[in-house]
């Protein structure tokens, strides 16, 4: 059997993602969150509410980020060979979080599921613990705080994703209980604080990409889209958030770019596993050692977050 070059493999990723940001996004004359923005009139019979539809688009990101943090974890705990039992609940927490998500996303009902709501809050608290056990790896090491044991150690971004993936969901199920006229979240109208939320998932995020990028010297040009991109994007969304609710057509399709970031950086990162020596015919070694395949697909699942918060801002008042 002919094995597939670097090249091949990354282009057969590409058109992948391409496949699955379709699948995700959707036709802009179907999508309702990609659509012009709804009017402010009551929904008629039958027809789903904007709070709701913008909670079971915060469940599918939730989702989404849950599946990259399931992967991520699990290759790198593996590589951990699991030394610590504690290192198996993350694996568990995704997991849940990933299911409550695709389960969420289906349910059209105006309330939260107090499981849903329980998992997400269990997820969120594992990441939490995770991001203070990673901090822990970091400053334990010879050194301590110091650039090499930031490069090497655990990495702090890994459990503070999970934290996300859980607080994503909750936001989802809080938004679920409230009236249809004037969801409100943390004492703002809902819109403004979905946006707000986005925006700072997605400076965490960057953060954790450059310093990996940055430890990579930057060797390919594309290694600055990621911070150059999900900033001009959370700039817009702070903006929709602080302004007066109306259409922010720009704003959308930073969010676009955004998602397809997320997939086509999967294509890049298979090419760079596909560099390692022996490429990926020595697949179990290089996924180990390459960059992370699951990770940049956090940037899809949050700029979801960000297209359902975008089309719940503007039919605010």
């Amino acid at each position: 059997m002919k094995h597939l070059s670097g090249n091949d493999t990354a282009i057969a990723l590409l058109l992948g993602g391409a496949a699955l940001a379709a699948t995700l996004l959707g036709d802009r004359k179907r999508d309702p969150i990609l659509r012009k923005p709804a009017s402010r009139r009551a929904p008629a019979a039958g027809e789903e509410q904007v709070h709701v539809s913008s909670a079971r688009r915060f469940n599918h990101s939730s989702s989404l980020l849950a599946l990259s943090v399931l992967a991520d974890s699990g290759v790198e705990h593996y590589r951990g060979s699991f030394e610590n039992p504690a290192m198996f609940i993350p694996l568990l927490s995704a997991t849940l979080s990933m299911l409550a998500g695709l389960h969420g996303g289906r349910d059209r009902r105006a309330s939260s599921h107090p499981v849903r709501h329980g998992i997400y809050a269990m997820a969120a608290l594992a990441g939490l613990a995770g991001t203070g056990f990673h901090l822990y790896n970091v400053t334990k090491r010879t050194g301590g705080w110091s650039w090499n044991n930031l490069f090497y150690a655990a990495p702090l971004g890994a459990p503070a994703a999970l934290l996300l993936s859980g607080g994503l969901g909750a936001i989802g199920e809080r938004l679920r209980d409230q009236p249809a006229d004037e969801p409100r979240l943390f004492g703002m109208p809902a819109g403004k604080a979905l946006a707000l939320a986005v925006s700072a998932g997605l400076i965490g995020t960057v953060g954790e990409v450059g310093l990996l990028h940055f430890r990579g010297s930057f060797q390919h040009p594309a290694m600055y889209a990621p911070l150059i991109i999900p900033p001009v994007t959370a700039a817009l969304m702070v903006q929709t958030a602080l302004g007066q609710p109306q259409p922010r057509p720009r704003t959308g399709r930073w969010l676009r770019l955004t998602s397809w970031l997320g997939l086509v950086g999967v294509a890049f990162h298979a090419r760079g596993i596909a560099r390692c020596q022996g490429g990926w015919r020595n697949w179990s070694q290089n996924i180990l050692s390459g960059p992370p395949l699951p990770a940049p697909p956090s940037f899809t699942a949050l700029a979801l977050a960000g297209l359902a918060a975008l089309r719940l801002r503007q039919t605010e008042r």
